[in-house]
């Protein structure tokens, strides 16, 4: 059977983490929930992760996965991020994570890119959108004023990794040691064009309208990435790729803001 057919459960996702956050004093599910007037209830998985450290001064990033359904390497990625941080919360010492492994459900659970009325999630955010599940996301974004928004996506035209640089000053020399962390599972792409993008090292500086981002008022801005894996690629591989790029971005970020402060 094509793999590219099947259909995936979110409760069979999520059931080992659920059983982890009932032992765990850092590891709490915060699922988002949305019922329209006539009783249909639209769920979005979130959870939050507390990292080491005083609380009052913490980072607070989002990481978000699944805004296309059939880009799962990122999905397991994030779910095997938490599973590794519960048995050691060390990386993420001075974060504050909010973690949405599937923020197209319905994409997920047809195997499918397009949200159930067949729109692109990730060019509908910031320009308007009906779309419930962009409705819900955008109000996290509105509320939560992340420090940093990482998003992880797969690119099935693309013979490497590769990253979009948006936001803070800062994300490009963040997302430079995170291409070359996952690089150790993956091939980076150094060519000059990506996407239809001019490209430099496997990193963008523009991007599409309408990708899931920080609020155009924002102010100061977060650190933005969409961190890509080429999808032709075994999927351990870049489950591993996303994991070690996510990892690179948190260490290095923290340690140019703690310099940053220090000067």
């Amino acid at each position: 059977m094509d793999t590219r057919l099947r259909k995936h459960s979110i409760a069979e996702l999520f059931e080992p983490l659920t059983d982890l956050a009932t032992e765990s004093e850092r590891l709490f599910p915060a699922h988002l929930e949305f019922t329209d007037p006539r009783g249909s209830t639209t769920s979005i998985p979130r959870f939050l992760f507390t990292g080491p450290g005083e609380r009052s001064t913490f980072l607070r990033v989002g990481i978000f996965a699944g805004i296309h359904g059939d880009e799962v390497s990122g999905i397991h990625a994030a779910v095997e991020l938490l599973r590794r941080l519960h048995e050691n919360p060390d990386p993420v010492t001075g974060y504050e994570l909010f973690v949405y492994p599937v923020c197209n459900p319905w994409g997920f659970s047809q195997n499918t890119r397009w949200l159930k009325s067949g729109a692109d999630m990730n060019r509908e955010f910031w320009r308007g959108s009906n779309e419930v599940e962009v409705l819900m996301l955008e109000g996290q974004l509105l509320r939560l004023t992340f420090d940093g928004i990482i998003a992880l996506h797969t690119d099935d035209t693309s013979h490497g990794l590769y990253g979009f640089a948006k936001g803070h000053q800062l994300t490009r020399h963040v997302l430079e040691p995170a291409l070359e962390s996952a690089s150790r599972f993956l091939p980076r792409n150094f060519d000059r064009s990506i996407d239809n993008f001019q490209a430099n090292q496997g990193i963008i500086e523009q991007g599409y309208p309408g990708i899931l981002g920080a609020p155009p008022t924002q102010s100061p801005q977060p650190f933005e990435i969409v961190f890509e894996t080429p999808h032709q690629t075994p999927a351990d591989l870049q489950t591993a790729a996303h994991i070690a790029a996510i990892t690179a971005i948190l260490e290095n970020y923290r340690s140019l803001i703690s310099h940053a402060q220090n000067i």
